[in-house]
């Protein structure tokens, strides 16, 4: 017979063997953080042209990132306070820090913040503008080249001071009176779609907020007891007000600011969700003041998730990458002989930048060349990316995809589709899809069919 004190002795003993497999299981890893940056020079094109160029900096912007080593290939993050960066562009970036990180393209997520007075990057649309000699402009080659490689230096720099991670933290904080969803119903029970990022029309503000994801959520990667880096992540436009050419990284910039004051040795990554059709319009009549209200609102939230984060050891670490392919947009004003003579005849530069924008998808879309949906899986809580200006609801179906894990949704990877609307959206005639959507309806099948491809429970 065995006694309790026996019991407990060769239970402590066989957990003590085990002990060395379960350590040797885990994965060993690392993780180097940086910072560069990407502020554009005086004259350069903002939002794709559509709105005044650069004539002064109000405050720089960024490109803040990480290279998590030590689950296969490196994996990279790049979060950079740009509007969009699209199609060759995009994989310009990605390929120039893949190469000064030594891992594969696939590996390396970009996410544009998507503050209105920054860059949009298109470097096909850039061209077809230039060969057609017209008068928009889109972005400055030269400087976005010297930009990337900038970026990608300080990427392979970061690794020689790479810390171990052993611990992953999660948390979430509800965010107050900052997003609401551009659609709302008026007093005559009418759908609307016009509360943009600076609304001032009272009866579109104290209408209802909609659909939106009213939570800030915090991935975080320790040392032990020592947190590293903490990715933050909230679905809105990031505007406050903008388009008189002062380059700002808006309210969210603001607020990566103030947290990473709070927490000077964890380096702070701010993430926009989802958010194509979600803005600040409810709670945001475009007054300069309203900048730094919404941005103590945000960064309030931080600190609550921040607070409420949990962690727990990281017993595996994967990466998975999903092929997209979306359907090009061949409605009246947007096949590419219509778009051709957009980009000649247009009498407004704008309009020209918009068909070049339109062209360059389409010559990605006819090449055969997939967007990568991709996810960092740390057994449970997950980093994903999405596509371009995906809906809301893109993000709260990831969240449904895996209800018991914990998913950090960054928006606006491969730029090039424009907005991605759902199904119902183009039913109720989303004014906002008259232009910078250069898709077709049926992307919301095929995006739930790749979101819950890449996170899949194994």
């Amino acid at each position: 017979m065995i006694t309790p004190s026996r019991r407990e002795f060769l239970a402590a003993t066989a957990i003590a063997s085990l002990a060395p497999a379960a350590r040797a299981a885990a994965p060993k890893l690392s993780v180097a953080t940086f910072t560069e940056e990407v502020t554009p020079p005086i004259g350069h094109a903002c939002m794709g042209g559509g709105i005044a160029p650069v004539r002064e900096v109000v405050d720089p912007l960024f490109a803040h990132g990480f290279v998590l080593t030590g689950a296969g290939d490196p994996i990279a993050l790049v979060a950079v306070d740009w509007c969009e960066i699209r199609n060759d562009a995009y994989d310009r970036w990605r390929d120039a820090v893949a190469e000064a990180v030594g891992t594969k393209r696939q590996h390396v997520l970009v996410t544009a913040l998507h503050q209105h007075d920054a860059p949009v990057a298109d470097l096909a649309a850039q061209q077809l503008l230039d060969e057609a000699k017209a008068r928009g402009s889109i972005c400055d080659v030269e400087f976005h080249e010297k930009t990337v490689r900038r970026v990608a230096k300080a990427a392979k720099a970061a690794m020689a001071r790479a810390r171990r991670v052993t611990h992953v933290g999660t948390g979430q904080a509800k965010v107050e009176k900052v997003a609401s969803n551009r659609r709302y119903t008026d007093e005559s029970d009418r759908v609307r779609f016009d509360r943009t990022s600076a609304t001032r029309d009272p009866k579109a503000r104290a209408a209802d907020g909609g659909l939106i994801d009213p939570y800030l959520k915090t991935l975080s990667l320790w040392d032990g007891d020592r947190p590293v880096v903490a990715v933050s992540a909230y679905a809105t436009h990031p505007m406050s007000f903008y388009g008189k050419g002062g380059v700002s990284a808006d309210f969210v910039g603001l607020a990566r600011k103030l947290r990473q004051a709070d927490e000077p040795q964890t380096h702070q990554l701010y993430v926009s969700g989802c958010s194509g059709n979600v803005t600040a319009g409810k709670y945001n009549d475009g007054s300069p003041d309203n900048r730094l209200a919404l941005a103590k609102r945000l960064h309030d939230a931080m600190r609550e998730a921040w607070k409420n984060t949990t962690r727990e050891p990281i017993a595996a670490c994967s990466f998975r990458s999903v092929p997209l392919e979306l359907p090009v947009r061949s409605g009246v004003g947007f096949t590419e002989a219509d778009l051709t003579k957009r980009l000649k005849d247009d009498p407004k530069p704008f309009g020209q930048c918009l068909a070049a924008l339109g062209l360059s998808w389409r010559k990605r879309v006819a090449a055969g060349r997939p967007i990568d949906v991709v996810a960092i899986d740390f057994g449970g809580p997950a980093l994903l990316l999405l596509p371009a200006e995906a809906y809301v609801e893109y993000q709260l179906m990831a969240q449904a995809a895996r209800p018991k894990g914990f998913v950090v949704t960054a928006g606006y990877g491969e730029c090039g589709p424009g907005y991605i609307p759902t199904e119902k959206a183009w039913k109720e005639n989303d004014g906002n899809l008259a232009d910078w959507c250069w898709v077709d309806p049926g992307c919301e099948e095929k995006m739930k069919r790749a979101i819950e491809g890449v996170l899949k429970v194994e």
